[in-house]
């Protein structure tokens, strides 16, 4: 029976297009008016009309017929909601430069820095357009970055030191950049992890459980990325000499090794001092106190933590140890170097720009 309402052009869907609305189609509840749409076009691609689409699924013909046409006009592109219709109202060229200063050289007088709220309260403009302004001008008043400045005596002479082996590394010599991940948590969550949905992410108990602790020794090379690796219970001298031994048998022979270290009491014990007398290849260099962001072994660590450490769930320390001998071993199979791009003259230059901008802040 043929059926009511206008006739329309035909929709076809493509296999993906097909695959891609079914599968936003069981989307969950915070995305039902996209899961919608979905199943509006996976309807009419069977043939029935508007009419029937609207009868079939309880919603408006009209509703039918807009989405319809969108997905004819745009495909999937067309399910996704646009922008309100309308321009944004007019302000001055003034008023954007008040908003600035302001956010930039003033605080409320009851807060630590400006809200999109307090700050459309002290200018009259609406809150989206405060927020609109902060957007344009990349301003973000709620966010703070934190920063040390070192007090070694040293600083500079250790800044051209080890920025002096990223640039020129020695021949015949490998560098390291070593350090220690300490204190790793094995941790499990008091509650099951929720998955990741469309629509939602991935959501996990805010209280978890302690199941130990292990920490990592590893030595980054420059050259090629790839990471020296060890797992120890504990911290200490020994555990570090340990490691020592271990590199010295991984690197061969006929090589120089030159490890770059931070100010670590176990670095440079006497037991320690011995040790190196007795491989005399083996050449440390410290970074400066307080300046970890030098040792490019740090980096990597943020990797481990982001990609495996942070939201893993672990009900021993075996698991986790497992896991992180697991992540290294993957991350040898394709390492990556970083590359270090400033010379120690920018980064001393740098700073000195930074304390001349400070010096007038009773610093």
């Amino acid at each position: 029976m043929a059926g009511r309402g206008r006739s329309k052009a035909e929709l076809v869907l493509s296999e993906e297009e097909r695959v891609t609305l079914q599968r936003w189609a069981r989307r969950a509840s915070s995305a039902q008016a996209l899961a919608l749409r979905c199943r509006i076009v996976l309807a009419c691609a069977e043939g029935l009309s508007n009419v029937e689409t609207a009868d079939q699924l309880g919603v408006n013909r009209m509703t039918v017929g807009k989405w319809r046409s969108r997905f004819v006009a745009r495909r999937l592109e067309g399910l996704v909601d646009e922008d309100r219709p309308g321009r944004p109202a007019s302000i001055t060229l003034d008023q954007v430069e008040d908003v600035i200063v302001t956010t930039l050289e003033r605080t409320p007088r009851n807060a630590t820095h400006w809200s999109r709220t307090s700050m459309a309260t002290r200018t009259g403009l609406s809150k989206s357009t405060i927020g609109r302004i902060w957007r344009d001008f990349g301003l973000t008043p709620h966010q703070a970055d934190t920063f040390k400045l070192s007090t070694d005596p040293l600083f500079v002479e250790k800044v051209i030191d080890v920025v002096g082996l990223y640039h020129n590394p020695p021949e015949r010599a490998v560098v390291l950049c070593t350090d220690e991940k300490s204190q790793v948590q094995a941790l499990d969550r008091s509650q099951p992890v929720l998955p990741m949905m469309p629509g939602m992410p991935e959501r996990r108990s805010h209280d978890y459980v302690r199941h130990g602790i292990t920490s990592l020794f590893a030595a980054f090379n420059i050259a090629d990325g790839t990471v020296i690796s060890e797992l120890h219970r504990q911290h200490r001298v020994i555990e570090f000499k340990k490691f020592l031994t271990t590199i010295d048998k991984t690197v061969p022979d006929g090589l120089d090794v030159h490890l770059i270290c931070d100010n670590y009491g176990t670095h440079k014990t006497p037991a320690i001092k011995a040790w190196l007398a007795r491989h005399p290849r083996f050449h440390m260099h410290f970074t400066p106190t307080g300046s970890s962001w030098i040792n490019q072994v740090e980096r990597w660590f943020g990797f481990l933590t982001d990609q495996m450490i942070r939201r893993g769930v672990h009900k021993s320390v075996a698991a986790l140890e497992k896991d992180i001998r697991e992540w290294v071993k993957a991350w040898n199979e394709d390492p990556k170097p970083f590359v270090w791009r400033k010379t120690a003259e920018e980064i001393l230059d740098s700073l000195a720009r930074y304390c001349q901008r400070i010096s007038d802040a009773e610093h």
